[in-house]
């Protein structure tokens, strides 16, 4: 005899996405290290302040409310051999679902532009990408 399956309790939360942060540690499990290791390497290389290996679990398992703060950014960042930026990076996209995109080669003022976009509706998105284009169409037309 089969029973018929249960619906899930409404309001139940469902499984979700790893976020950045714990990603990056996962992948550090993943190639055969242990949480214990890479709480002996989290050493802030500024304030020595250190990240233990319970924080870590949290990370990963049952990320807390609030993110690390820099030192233990950084204490991370040094125990998974990852650079400072990549550790602040994962952890403003976790916590701030904030996406970082490195422009390089740009000056200044074309990052501005970019990070004011960020937040436009895709009509708005359109409307500059089409006022961009018809600049640059003009300046070839110019030969410039």
């Amino acid at each position: 005899m089969t029973a018929p399956a249960t619906a899930p309790e409404p309001g139940a939360a469902e499984a979700t996405p790893a976020g950045a942060l714990s990603q990056l540690i996962q992948e550090s499990l993943d190639r055969g290290d242990s949480y214990q290791r890479i709480a002996d390497r989290a050493l802030d290389p500024e304030t020595g302040e250190t990240v233990s290996k319970p924080y870590l679990q949290r990370v990963v398992k049952n990320p807390p409310a609030n993110p690390p703060t820099v030192p233990m950014m950084r204490a991370i960042a040094a125990a998974l051999g990852k650079p400072f930026r990549r550790v602040q990076e994962a952890t403003a996209e976790q916590w701030l679902l904030y996406e970082a995109t490195e422009l390089a080669g740009y000056d200044e003022e074309v990052r501005i532009i970019v990070g004011h976009l960020a937040g436009k509706s895709k009509a708005e998105l359109m409307k500059w990408r089409y006022m961009i284009e018809a600049e640059e169409r003009a300046k070839r037309e110019a030969g410039e």
